[in-house]
C-alpha cells in the first residue's frame, strides 16, 4: 500500500478531522486516523464513537488496504512541513513510512479492521440545506444549548423540518433561541436533537463552504454531507420541551434601541454588577433607557442613560447581563426589539433589520427577581 499526496493539502483536511477526536478515549485505537485507500482515493476517518467523520482525497496511488495511523504523531509532523508532495508507503515491519525531500519518518500502525464501523442509516428521511443557512442556523444558537448532564434535550439544538420551513431551537431554561427559515423548507414533517460537538464541528467547516447540505436522518443517527466530508452523529434521545409554551404571546411593552449602543453600554455596566448574580436593572421611561448594576458587598455602583424608542407602561426589570451580551452580541442587525409584558416575564429580543428574506430570530431571555 503506497500513495503520494500534498502534505499541505493532507494537513488541512486532517486538521478538520483531528476536530472529532477525544483527548481521552476509551478505545486506544480512538486515537488514529484511519486510512482507507482505494486507487486514487484516499477516505481519512475520525471516531469518537458517539460522532465519526470522513474526509475523501484525490491522491497518486494504485493500491488498495486501509491502515490506522496515530493522528496527534502525524498532525505534529505534517505542521512542520513546507508545502511539497509526500510518500506514504506501508511496510512489512508495521511501520508506514512517511518521505518527505528531506528525510524518512517511520510511525507504528494499526490494522484498520480494529477501527469501528460507522452505522449505515437504514431507508433515512432527507432534507438538503445551503451550507450558508446551516451554518447561521448553528452559530445563532448553539450559544443558548445548555450543559446540565441531568437534562441532556436541552444540551443540544432542536432541529424542525416540515413543507413549511424549517426551525432551529436552543435553550439552557435561563435563555431560548428561536431560528427559523420560510425560504427553505423539507418535505414532510420531521424533529431530532442534535448533539453540540458536531454541531460546532460543522459551523467552523461550513462557513467556508457554498455547498448544498444533505441531512439524512433516522430515530437515532444523522449525517451532514457536503462537499468531500460525511459528518455521522448519534442523536440525543429524549423528547424536546415545548417551547412555544414559554415564549409569551402578549408584550405591550416594546422598547426600540440601538443594539451596539446597548451592548456597550450593559458590558461596561455589568463591570460593576454583583459577581455571582451578574445582575443588572434597566429602568424605562418614555424616551429614556436607564441601565444599572450594584454590588452593595463592594460598594461598586454604575448607572448609564440612553435614548430609546419606547412604547408602553414605565417599567423595571433585571436581567443576567451575561444573557444579555451573549444574546446581542450573536444578533448582527442595527437596530433590535426588546417586548416585554411584566418584570417577572421574559422579555422577547429580535432583529429590526439586517435579515434575508423569510429568515426570523427570536430570542427569549428570563427576568431576574430585582432586590428593591
Amino acid at each position: 500500500m503506497k500513495f503520494i499526496v500534498s502534505s499541505s493539502y493532507l494537513l488541512k483536511q486532517l486538521q478538520v478531522l483531528g476536530s472529532v477526536i477525544n483527548s481521552s478515549n476509551t478505545l486506544p485505537i480512538l486515537d488514529n486516523f484511519l486510512f482507507e485507500l482505494d486507487n486514487n482515493e484516499l477516505t481519512v476517518s475520525s471516531s469518537d464513537l458517539e460522532t465519526t467523520m470522513s474526509a475523501t482525497l484525490s491522491i497518486d496511488s494504485t493500491s488498495k488496504g486501509s491502515v490506522a495511523v496515530p493522528a496527534k504523531l502525524l498532525l505534529e509532523i505534517l505542521k512542520t512541513f513546507p508545502e511539497q508532495p509526500l510518500t506514504f508507503t506501508v511496510e512489512e515491519n508495521n511501520t508506514i513510512e512517511i518521505s518527505s525531500n528531506s528525510g524518512k519518518y517511520a510511525l507504528a500502525y494499526a490494522p484498520g479492521e480494529e477501527f469501528p464501523k460507522a452505522v449505515n442509516l437504514e431507508e433515512p428521511s432527507v432534507t438538503l440545506v445551503p451550507a450558508d443557512v446551516l451554518a447561521t442556523a448553528v452559530s445563532k444558537t448553539i450559544f443558548a444549548a445548555g450543559n446540565d448532564d441531568l437534562r441532556p434535550v436541552m444540551s443540544g439544538v432542536f432541529f424542525q423540518f416540515s413543507p413549511q420551513g424549517l426551525t432551529f431551537v436552543a435553550t439552557d431554561a435561563h435563555k431560548l433561541v428561536k431560528y427559523a427559515r420560510t425560504d427553505v423548507t423539507a418535505s414532510q414533517v420531521a424533529d431530532f436533537i442534535m448533539p453540540k460537538k458536531p454541531l460546532t464541528i460543522l459551523k467552523n467547516i461550513l462557513s467556508t463552504s457554498d455547498a448544498e447540505v444533505k441531512i439524512e436522518y433516522n430515530d437515532s443517527n444523522a449525517t451532514f454531507s457536503f462537499d468531500n466530508y460525511v459528518l455521522m452523529c448519534r442523536l440525543i434521545d429524549g423528547k424536546y420541551p415545548n417551547y412555544e409554551a414559554v415564549i409569551p404571546k402578549e408584550n405591550p411593552n416594546k422598547l426600540m434601541i440601538d443594539r451596539s449602543q446597548f451592548l456597550s453600554s450593559v458590558r461596561r455596566v455589568a463591570i460593576f454588577s454583583n459577581k455571582t448574580t451578574h445582575q443588572i436593572r434597566l429602568k424605562i421611561a418614555g424616551a429614556e433607557l436607564n441601565v444599572s448594576a450594584e454590588d452593595i458587598d463592594y460598594s461598586n455602583k454604575a448607572e448609564e442613560r440612553l435614548t430609546c424608542d419606547y412604547q408602553g407602561d414605565d417599567m423595571q426589570i433585571g436581567y443576567n447581563s451575561r444573557f444579555l451580551t451573549e444574546m446581542l452580541t450573536n444578533l448582527q442587525s442595527d437596530m433590535i426589539m426588546l417586548e416585554m409584558s411584566l418584570p417577572n416575564r421574559a422579555g422577547i429580543l429580535t432583529p429590526i433589520d439586517g435579515l434575508e428574506e423569510g429568515e426570523t430570530v427570536t430570542m427569549l431571555v428570563m427576568p431576574v427577581m430585582l432586590n428593591s
